[in-house]
């Protein structure tokens, strides 16, 4: 009874806990809206912006801009650039920047006004960054906007990569985007262009080339550095003591080959990547989304290692049209080898989707731009040199249709015109994957098939061990290593920050297979409790349980913990997940960084190919899998704990028990494979993983001792119930044989 006390106790706690955080949630959560310009312009001067500028007018238009005067002379405008575009940093919360602008588009001043960046706040000197994001002072963005010149790069500072990066781009791309909506002087008419001829890629021309010929028609453009041209870039850049400093002391060392190519053209994508890897690819792709493939080898690592701690890859962008893209892990894939029998053996080969928000055109001119990083010998900043790798895909990949001259648009009486008449993203998401839907649904079907007809399967040990552990592999290699299927506490903590913030179910509904096994867990968790995806849907934990089963049948000894150790441990997925919880408010990206407490994505998503403490820590807990059975899922699983705490509001008990559970019998609570029954004899739902192992014994008459009771009994009532047990002869058969009749005793 002691154990119920506890249970509830912190059953108590727990929602104690949330209620308040949630209650604080409430009241903190009306920040200072980011399109509120007058509120922010409070906290700047005029003259930070603009030489000698005295006043701030009127904010005008949609998104706000303020005209900028020197007396009564307008000097140019002052706007946020968090109104104009995404600039979300290192802690998940926007960076506010005023910028001012002058009417041809050249940035005359920037004031950091409000952030939440903790590596600035904590031993980053601001006055750093501040320095490095005013080398944009003076840039004249209006050539950027007009595809002229590319984007100017901001100077590294070392241990703030990441948040330098996020301030410098967002300053940029929103100054494009205000210049290109012609605002800065609308008295000025634009000049009438003629329309583009509309290129559009050959999906039918599929045939598979080879590396030579891809090199050699343009295909694929490389890069090629030795490590002496890069110090040579250095020392005429100024940067004497990085030029000094190389990465190898033998200047005729490669520094880079490096490689790119587009792989969601077919040709080109089925020659370097195979048809197998090309389809996967296929399906991954949006309507009109590309993907780039990088590889390089030498001395220097493109990828270098910003991306392993804030999930952003700061050593190559994207360039095209004035605009520049930073790729993010989520939208990365590591290929091991090239697919062309004649391609070289590279060290790094990395796959990107170009996300869809970035407006890329693959028929059209872009450029990969790669940042040579070098640290001077006792110095924190790094020195820079950015190299370029200009791609312009070859003519026989796409059609071009010529422009037809337009005609003046046909009003209709009490019609709304539609802007288009494509579906929404996410239809078009779902349709794209309506295998893979199929697939998942169907195994949702016969899951609930095997809970709702349970006592038929538990009733034959057999058959149901075949069931149960086919299923298990299904969940492992096609739910999670294929479909990447994964569900994870980061996805609770973005479905609780977009519920305070601007939630939009299409931002879920973009991952259909993630938004299907969410649906069917809420559900789940009204019938049975956390118990269907812990114990079946979970493909991290259909891993531990298989690799328990190998253990056992090669005899490897299995620790079982003393009840009350094992009591004490499993709070302590609780108070991870609350942690996580309460951080995801403050910074959800510091919380995503927090939640690599699972282990999911190195060994289901990545498949174990990452950098090794990582791996070193999944495989740890793997280990330890083998000798107490899913030790992570007892102990340590933040997710488990998430749906433990609504999974107490299940409306049915499916797990049966007899009087006798407990006391004086503990067969079940000792056999349990996580230790979720206590000796006496209740079943703690928020524990258990409904593997059915306490149903296969609720039914077995002779390891159940009730059962097998029960069957004494039955056998001793039908043996009394027998002739010979009542002293009479038995009756005598007529049996036929060769269709004569035969007599017997």
């Amino acid at each position: 009874m002691v154990s119920q006390t506890l249970s509830a106790a912190t059953w108590r706690i727990l929602v104690l806990l949330l209620t308040v955080i949630g209650v604080a949630i409430v009241l903190l959560s009306t920040p200072t809206s980011a399109g509120d310009l007058p509120a922010y312009l409070q906290k700047v001067q005029p003259s930070e912006l603009f030489d000698g500028a005295e006043s701030f007018g009127e904010p005008v238009g949609e998104p706000p801009i303020a005209p900028v005067y020197r007396g009564t002379e307008m000097v140019g405008y002052a706007y946020l650039n968090s109104d104009f575009t995404n600039s979300t940093g290192y802690s998940g919360k926007p960076i506010h920047i005023a910028v001012g602008i002058d009417a041809s588009g050249v940035v005359r001043g920037i004031k950091l006004i409000d952030h939440h960046e903790p590596i600035v706040l904590i031993g980053i000197p601001q006055a750093k960054v501040v320095a490095a994001l005013n080398s944009i002072i003076g840039k004249n963005l209006g050539r950027v906007a007009a595809g002229v010149d590319r984007p100017p790069q901001v100077e590294i500072v070392s241990g703030a990569t990441v948040t330098v990066l996020v301030m410098g781009d967002s300053v940029i791309r929103s100054a494009v985007k205000l210049i290109r909506s012609n605002r800065l002087h609308p008295d000025s008419a634009a000049d009438a262009k003629p329309l583009a001829d509309v290129k559009a890629l050959d999906l039918e021309k599929t045939n598979v080339s080879d590396w030579q010929t891809l090199l050699g028609d343009g295909s694929v453009r490389s890069l090629r550095l030795s490590v002496g041209e890069v110090s040579k870039a250095f020392q005429d850049a100024g940067h004497e003591d990085a030029a000094s400093h190389p990465e190898t002391s033998n200047p005729e060392d490669r520094f880079i080959d490096l490689y790119v190519a587009p792989v969601n053209v077919p040709s080109i994508g089925k020659t370097l990547l195979g048809d197998a890897g090309y389809q996967r690819l296929q399906t991954r792709l949006q309507p009109g989304q590309s993907a780039i493939l990088v590889a390089g080898d030498g001395a220097y690592s493109f990828k270098g290692s910003g991306y392993v701690r804030g999930g952003i890859f700061d050593r190559i962008e994207l360039l095209q049209d004035g605009q520049g893209l930073r790729f993010r892990d989520r939208y990365h894939t590591r290929i091991s080898a090239l697919a062309a029998a004649d391609a070289p053996d590279l060290k790094e080969i990395a796959l990107f989707v170009v996300p869809p928000e970035f407006a890329f055109d693959v028929t059209e001119p872009w450029e990969l731009q790669l940042l040579a990083q070098r640290s001077s010998t006792g110095a924190r900043d790094k020195s820079v040199i950015p190299f370029n790798v200009g791609y312009t895909l070859p003519s026989q990949y796409y059609n071009v249709t010529k422009a037809a001259a337009p005609s003046p648009p046909v009003a209709v009486p009490g019609e709304a015109a539609n802007e288009t008449d494509e579906p929404p993203l996410w239809m078009r998401i779902w349709s794209i994957n309506r295998v893979n839907i199929g697939v998942t649904a169907g195994a949702l079907l016969v899951l609930t098939a095997i809970f709702f007809f349970q006592d038929w399967l538990v009733k034959r040990p057999a058959l149901f061990a075949w069931v149960r552990n086919g299923y298990l592999v299904f969940t492992l290699v096609w739910l999670g290593w294929y479909a990447n299927a994964q569900l994870s506490v980061v996805n609770v903590l973005t479905f609780t920050n977009a519920l305070i913030t601007n939630f939009s179910w299409e931002f879920f509904l973009a991952a259909p297979l993630i938004f299907i096994l969410w649906a069917a867990v809420a559900a789940g968790l009204l019938f049975w409790g956390r118990g269907p995806f812990c114990g079946w849907l979970c493909p991290f934990g259909a891993l531990q349980e298989l690799l328990s089963n190998i253990a056992k049948r090669l005899k490897v000894p299995q620790i079982k913990l003393p009840w009350g150790l094992h009591e004490r441990l499993w709070p302590i997925k609780y108070m991870i997940f609350l942690g996580l919880f309460g951080l995801s408010f403050y910074s959800i990206s510091y919380a995503e960084m927090a939640a690599e407490v699972e282990p999911f994505k190195t060994a289901i998503i990545l498949k174990f190919v990452r950098d090794w403490p990582f791996v070193v820590f999944a495989a740890a807990l793997l280990f330890a899998s083998l000798f107490i059975e899913r030790f992570y899922c007892r102990y340590l699983c933040p997710l488990g704990a998430a749906l433990a705490i609504p999974g107490r509001i299940r409306m049915f008990e499916w797990l049966k028990r007899y009087p006798e559970c407990g006391s004086p019998c503990q067969r079940c609570a000792k056999e349990c494979p996580v230790q979720s029954i206590h000796p006496e004899g209740q079943i703690n739902v928020n524990e258990c993983i409904y593997c059915m192992h306490c149903q296969e014994l609720y039914h077995d008459d002779h390891r159940c001792p009730h059962m097998i009771q029960v069957r004494l009994k039955r056998e001793k009532f039908m043996a009394l119930s027998t002739p010979e047990s009542r002293g009479e002869k038995p009756p005598r058969t007529i049996v036929t044989h060769n269709g004569k009749p035969i007599e017997r005793a």
